[in-house]
This record gives C-alpha cells, structure tokens and sequence, in this order.
C-alpha cells in the first residue's frame, strides 16, 4: 500500500524528469548537440539550458548577467 507522501514523490519525479526532458528538447532546438565545440562553457550553456529552458515556453526569458573583476594593469 502507498502512502501518500510516495505518491508525492512519484508525481514530483514524474514532473522532474518531464522538465528536464523539455529542456533538452530546448537545448537541441538551438542546436547545442551538433556542435563538435567540447569545452567547459559550452557544456555549462548546455546544462543551464535543459535546468531553465522550460521557462522560455511559458513567456519568461531568464539571463544571467555575469560581472567578471578586470585583469589589474
């Protein structure tokens, strides 16, 4: 017999892996799996891409602005 916080955690897997599964589909939209570029940033776009992607599809554009110190002189 299943509780009722197993049922949770089974629809909140479900809703887990339905997220993700739209943001590869996002990821792949732009193209991001046909590129043969294998570095550090472009995996992190990847990533932050499946993690986010979903949110575009209902209207919100999330971005990161990112304020690196400059190199001293």
């Amino acid at each position: 017999m299943r509780t009722r916080s197993g049922r949770a955690t089974s629809i909140g897997t479900v809703l887990l892996l339905v997220w993700l599964v739209i943001g590869a589909i996002a990821a792949a939209q732009r193209g991001y799996f046909a590129s043969g570029d294998t570095s550090c940033a472009s995996a992190l776009t990847i990533v932050v891409t499946i993690v986010a992607g979903p949110l575009n599809y209902v209207g919100l554009n999330p971005q990161v602005d990112c304020q690196l110190p400059q190199p001293s002189q």
